[in-house]
């Protein structure tokens, strides 16, 4: 053998898996042994050999491959014969992502734009696993959608964690909030786990929510995985690779709306214009004096520690404020934003600013409902119902509306100002694309002329999405 556990283990000791506070205890080897075991090590604090529990596959398919006799009391769960109860012809990218997935062994990431029906696909998975599963979404209204969905699918009562719910059933929903908390009690109960908007996984913290639980089915949701800390390149370990990847220009027309994004620019008045020009070159002279690159990853963080340690640095700040909101909330983008409301007077706008203070002016001038992180639960809730009905044509929002809301009579978006994020901008667009009836959706996007919001513009535009647009 060259597993690396001694023959007297091997014949006289079967190994026994445990499962504890988020790892794997393996017992039947004695201290000193080499294990060779996947992910195991021995623990002196403890003087057991220990795995994380993410490892349980790995080391099962191991043991068994090796002709090792061991016994699983890690495991705490039954295979489950999941049953759809809803008639629903998956689409072609539904059962494409479903294979490519099954046969990697049923884990991995698929890939597919807002609107083209993943949470569907996550089902699929579900009753082909034939395990308990737990979903885990990255908001409460994400969870009480799923919650819905679940509970009309599988005609059966729905576990629910977070939101002031601790209710553990076969099939259950919770967020990353609550999962990577309660992971360690949990992690051996499930043998499959969806992580929607899986790009939200990989930390310190929501990592846990891998690492704590053995499941060896695992399945990642999402329409934009890669991230500007590259952190995207953990899921391989914590979830399995991109097994199944489609792009919103490959859906667009039959399973998305079809779609144009038009760009407007605005102009700083004359006074506006000097001071942008003023307050960006004190910014910016502080900047290279202190030998700050801030197209590095810790450039912001070292403008804020040294911004803050003199009046100058202080100074700076201010003037960046300063620049910034001149840019991204210049007045003419107001009164081109009246313009765009009346020539869509009969469409459903969401209108999309960088900031909170933006929108409510928005919400006071043009007399809008706005969404923002402040916004209650039921106010929310009450606010989208209203929109999808058509009572409230128009609704205004700073980034809550980015990701996880079903919306899809929207079909115009007016994006004021946002970040150089490429995910944010793919994800607003998103927004309008959910495919209903023959309906042409528009994104505007609305720049300051002459400010750095037209780098950020072509930065956050390095999408297949914007091909041709």
């Amino acid at each position: 053998m060259t597993t690396g556990v001694s023959p007297r283990n091997v014949a006289n000791s079967p190994l026994r898996l445990a499962f504890d506070a988020g790892t794997l205890i393996v017992e039947g080897l004695a201290e000193g042994d080499e294990p060779g075991l996947p992910g195991v090590k021995y623990d002196y604090r403890t003087k057991v050999f220990r795995a994380e529990a993410i490892w349980y596959r790995s080391l099962v398919e191991h043991i068994r491959k090796q002709g090792i006799a061991y016994t699983d009391q890690a495991r705490a769960y039954d295979p489950v014969p999941w049953k759809l109860q809803v008639s629903k012809e998956a689409f072609p990218h539904q059962v494409e992502g479903l294979q490519a997935w099954w046969k990697e062994g049923g884990r991995g990431v698929v890939v597919l734009p807002t609107g083209t029906g993943k949470t569907h696909l996550a089902n699929l998975a579900i009753e082909k696993a034939g395990r308990p599963a737990l979903v885990i979404t990255p908001t409460i209204d994400l969870m009480n959608q799923w919650y819905d969905e679940l509970a009309m699918s599988f005609g059966t009562e729905v576990g629910l964690l977070g939101g002031g719910y601790y209710d553990i059933r076969p099939l259950t929903v919770t967020t990353y909030d609550s999962a990577y908390m309660h992971m360690e009690r949990l992690g051996n109960k499930f043998g499959l786990i969806v992580f929607d908007e899986c790009h939200h996984l990989p930390g310190p913290t929501y990592g846990l929510s891998a690492t704590s639980a053995i499941a060896p089915f695992r399945l990642g949701l999402t329409a934009t995985p890669e991230r500007a800390d590259n952190a995207h390149t953990h899921l391989d370990q914590l979830i399995g690779p991109i097994v199944f990847r489609r792009e919103i220009t490959e859906l667009r027309g039959q399973f998305l709306a079809e779609y144009r994004v038009v760009t407007l620019y605005v102009a700083l008045s004359e006074e506006e214009r000097t001071r942008y020009e003023q307050a960006r070159e004190l910014y910016r002279g502080f900047v290279q004096q202190a030998g700050i690159n801030m197209s590095k990853p810790d450039g912001w963080s070292k403008f804020l520690y040294l911004a803050f340690r003199s009046p100058e640095g202080r100074e700076a700040f201010h003037a960046y404020r300063e620049q910034r909101t001149l840019a991204l909330a210049a007045p003419a983008k107001l009164n081109l934003l009246a313009r765009l409301l009346d020539r869509h007077s009969g469409d459903r706008v969401i209108i999309f600013t960088h900031d909170n203070a933006t929108v409510y002016t928005i919400a006071r001038q043009f007399l809008v409902p706005v969404i923002t992180h402040q916004t209650k639960t039921k106010e929310r809730r009450e606010v989208l119902v209203r929109f999808n009905s058509g009572a409230y044509p128009i609704v205004a929002t700073s980034k809550v509306l980015n990701e996880g809301v079903n919306i899809p009579e929207a079909n115009v978006a007016i994006i004021l100002s946002g970040s150089g994020s490429v995910r944010e901008h793919v994800q607003r667009l998103g927004r309008i694309l959910r495919k209903s009836g023959d309906k042409e959706a528009i994104l505007y996007e609305v720049i300051t002329r002459g400010t750095v919001e037209e780098f950020t513009s072509n930065r956050r535009r390095q999408h297949s999405a914007y091909d041709g647009n």
